[in-house]
C-alpha cells in the first residue's frame, strides 16, 4: 500500500484525490490546504486526515506527495518533500523563475528522490500513439510538427496577472509536447503574439493569441498555435510530417456519431473543458507515478522536462518582446 499526502485541495487537487481513490493499492493519508474548509471537505470525501504540510512530511511511513497547490509554492514544497525523502508528483510548472527551478532540482538530485512533473498530455492515448509512431519512423524521417492548442475562453484576468503569462502558463504544455515529438532539443525559437480576445489581458501585461516556431540543430521544425478563445470548444490537435508520410491526432469528442442530411454534415463539438478532454490522461499520469514508486524506477516525465519547457517559454517571451529569434 502506497501512502500519499495531497498538498492543495482545489480543482486539480480534487481530481488527483479522486484518481488516487480509484486504486486499491494507494492510500490518500493526508490533505493540506491554506483553506481549512476545502481541505476538510476533500479529506472527508476520501477518508483522509487534514494536517499541516510539516506534520505530513514528518510521517516517516509516508511514501509520496502530490503537489497541486498554487504555482508560487511548488519549488518550496518540492524541496521540503525531497529533504523528507518523499517521492514527488508536482503539477507544472516547478516555478516561473529558471534560477529557482535549477536550485530546486539541485536539491532533488542531491536527495535522490523520484520527481514526476504534471505534463499530462504525454499520457493522452492518441498523442502517445503519435509519438511512438514518430519514434518508430512510420512517417520516415520527421521534418515538421504542428501543434494547435486553443482554449474555449480566457481565464479571469486576476488569474492572468499571476499566471506568468501565456507562454509560461498555457503554451508550456505545447512546448513540452514539441520537445517530446521532435526527439531533439530546439536550438532556435521565434515567437509573435497579439491581444485579440480581451483588451483587459493586454492591460494586465499579457497576450491571448500567439504563434511560435521552434527549430532543432538538424533542421526539424515545430509550429505552435495558441489562442485563449475557440468558439467551438477545447481545440487540441497535432500533426507530424515526415519524409514518408504524415500522421495527425484530431480533437476528441464525446462520441463519433455524424449526421448526414441534405443541409450538410454535423457532429459534436470538442469538449469544452480541459478536465473533460484529458480525464483519462490524468489517471494514466498518476498510475505511472505510483508504478514508478513500486518498481523503484525514474518516472518518464521528470524535473529536467519541467526545466526545459520553461527555458523554451522564456525564449518565446524574449523573442516576442524583441521581434527576433532567440538561439539556445
Amino acid at each position: 500500500m502506497i501512502s500519499i499526502a495531497l498538498f492543495g485541495a482545489g480543482r486539480i487537487g480534487s481530481l488527483h484525490g479522486a484518481n488516487v481513490a480509484r486504486r486499491d493499492d494507494v492510500e490518500l493519508r493526508y490533505v493540506s490546504d491554506v483553506f481549512p474548509e476545502a481541505a476538510q471537505k476533500l479529506a472527508d470525501k476520501f477518508s483522509a486526515q487534514v494536517v499541516s504540510i510539516e506534520e505530513a512530511l514528518a510521517d516517516s511511513s509516508l511514501d509520496a506527495v502530490i503537489i497541486a497547490s498554487s504555482t508560487d509554492t511548488h519549488a518550496q514544497l518540492i524541496e521540503a518533500s525531497a529533504k523528507a525523502g518523499k517521492a514527488i508528483f508536482c503539477e507544472k510548472p516547478i516555478d516561473l523563475d529558471i534560477q529557482q527551478v535549477e536550485a530546486c532540482l539541485a536539491v532533488v538530485e542531491e536527495t535522490g528522490v523520484a520527481l514526476s512533473l504534471g505534463f499530462n498530455r504525454r499520457f493522452d492515448i492518441n498523442f502517445r500513439a503519435l509519438q511512438q509512431a514518430v519514434a518508430e519512423q512510420k512517417i520516415g524521417n520527421l521534418e515538421m510538427v504542428s501543434i494547435t492548442s486553443r482554449d474555449p475562453s480566457p481565464p479571469p484576468v486576476d488569474y492572468i496577472k499571476v499566471s506568468g503569462g501565456l507562454f509560461r502558463d498555457m503554451m508550456i504544455h505545447d512546448l513540452d509536447m514539441a520537445r517530446w515529438l521532435l526527439g531533439e532539443e530546439p536550438s532556435e525559437v521565434f515567437a509573435t503574439a497579439s491581444c485579440l480576445v480581451n483588451p483587459e489581458i493586454e492591460q494586465a501585461g499579457d497576450v491571448d493569441t500567439a504563434m511560435v516556431i521552434l527549430k532543432t540543430p538538424s533542421g526539424r521544425m515545430c509550429q505552435i498555435s495558441n489562442s485563449r478563445r475557440a468558439a467551438y470548444g477545447y481545440d487540441q490537435r497535432i500533426e507530424v510530417f515526415g519524409s514518408a508520410g504524415m500522421m495527425r491526432a484530431e480533437n476528441a469528442a464525446s462520441n463519433t456519431v455524424e449526421l448526414f442530411t441534405e443541409a450538410g454534415v454535423r457532429k459534436d463539438n470538442p469538449p469544452h473543458f480541459f478536465l473533460e478532454r484529458y480525464m483519462d490522461a490524468y489517471q494514466r499520469e498518476l498510475d505511472e507515478f505510483v508504478d514508478a514508486i513500486v518498481a523503484g524506477v525514474t518516472p518518464s516525465v521528470g524535473g529536467n522536462d519541467g526545466r526545459m519547457a520553461l527555458v523554451l517559454a522564456d525564449a518565446a517571451l524574449q523573442s516576442y518582446q524583441t521581434g527576433v529569434p532567440v538561439k539556445l
